[in-house]
């Protein structure tokens, strides 16, 4: 016998109350973690903003939504397992260094400021 939830964060979610949801915790055993992502602003990036804990995405994408949206505004949140996430080591930092013969595609070295102060000059004498 399944008991309905009273917890409006539950209930609101309806999810289905099907064996391939529930899982059964051993002893010492914990949920996964997940990495959630928001969006202030349709358009914008997703920016990470916290970790939640749970035992399948659905509820972690539910507890991502009560834990991280509702302290701001938010239109959009996605979460992923933080096992499913990779990333570059420190020691192969090398692999983001610029050459110098690509240096002409960066605007860092071009100095326009000067060239624009001394136009507004000339513009107002």
């Amino acid at each position: 016998m399944i008991i309905k939830s009273l917890d409006p964060r539950i209930s609101r979610a309806e999810l289905d109350a099907d064996a391939s949801m529930e899982q059964e915790l051993q002893p010492l055993e914990h949920f996964e973690t997940y990495e959630v992502f928001h969006q202030k602003k349709r358009g914008t990036h997703h920016t990470h903003v916290g970790t939640v804990h749970a035992p399948n995405p659905e509820m972690a994408l539910l507890f991502g939504k009560e834990q991280y949206g509702r302290r701001g505004v938010s239109v959009n949140i996605w979460v992923a397992r933080t096992a499913d996430i990779f990333a570059s080591d420190y020691d192969d930092s090398d692999i983001f260094s610029t050459t110098p013969e690509k240096q002409y595609r960066e605007a860092t070295p071009y100095k326009v400021m000067d060239k624009i102060n001394e136009y507004k000059a000339k513009q107002g004498s």
